[in-house]
């Protein structure tokens, strides 16, 4: 992930003092409100590295094929994590 999880919560904290500011949420509970927008950043955050492991296995499957064919592992990377970043939806 490109963030720590340290910072990804500050960024909740700040999102929830925000909205609440500009007056687009209210809440009860402003604990639990920044612990969902923490898990639902962290959730989104993280997709990519579940895409990359994705990937990696992928390739794994197909490495002997790739070294008698000599593709180029990061090519190869490439090309199968924009194939699943479409299949999931994701902007990267």
């Amino acid at each position: 992930m490109i963030f720590s999880r340290d910072y990804i919560g500050y960024l909740a904290h700040r999102t929830v003092k925000h909205l609440i500011e500009a007056k687009m949420i209210t809440t009860s509970d402003l604990k639990a409100t920044e612990e969902r927008v923490n898990h639902g950043l962290l959730d989104e955050l993280s997709l990519e590295d579940r895409i990359n492991d994705e990937v990696r296995v992928i390739l794994e499957a197909y490495s002997e094929e790739m070294r008698r064919s000599g593709a180029q592992y990061a090519e190869m990377f490439k090309k199968v994590k924009n194939e699943l970043a479409k299949k999931y939806k994701a902007v990267l």
